[in-house]
């Protein structure tokens, strides 16, 4: 995954330490009820879409930008549907970061779903009950996006 240059300009004088960063994921739905997904390059594994918010950018607008860069799909973002700190993260080069997640729950409208740039190695709509696999940071953001419940969080912090 590139890394945004004001990442690369913190770690220059932050080095390896830990950094709490925002992250966005977005849960895009057609009008099938399909959830749309990637197959990540870094990883090779179906992912729901996500990345790091621009300087500035406010949440929802960067949900929005990432799933059409990474996918092709232009969408709205609807409704939060969780904040959440995530387990910190050490990258192969050390890098250690602690993501702030906010999800959104977005509807397609417009695009053709297709890999749009090298963080993807295949992007596909599927069927709820017919997902390939996925780790569980992906399995529960879907089944909170298909839920009637207010915004999702952890008020004891455990997780």
């Amino acid at each position: 995954m590139a890394t945004p240059d004001f990442i690369r300009n913190l770690r220059a004088t932050a080095g390896h330490q830990l950094l709490l960063l925002p992250g966005v994921t977005a849960l895009v739905f057609d009008d099938e009820g399909r959830v749309l997904l990637n197959r990540r390059s870094d990883s090779g594994r179906w992912s729901v879409i996500g990345g790091i918010p621009e300087p500035g950018e406010q949440p929802a607008a960067c949900a929005v930008r990432e799933t059409y860069e990474e996918t092709g799909v232009r969408c709205v973002a609807e409704r939060v549907v969780l904040v959440q700190a995530l387990d910190p993260v050490t990258y192969d080069n050390g890098d250690t970061c602690q993501y702030m997640d906010i999800t959104f729950r977005c509807r397609a409208v417009g695009g053709e779903a297709l890999v749009n740039d090298d963080e993807s190695l295949e992007v596909g709509w599927f069927a709820v009950d017919r997902l390939p696999e996925l780790n569980e940071h992906g399995l529960f953001r879907i089944k909170q996006a298909l839920s009637d419940a207010p915004t999702w969080f952890d008020p004891t912090g455990t997780g």
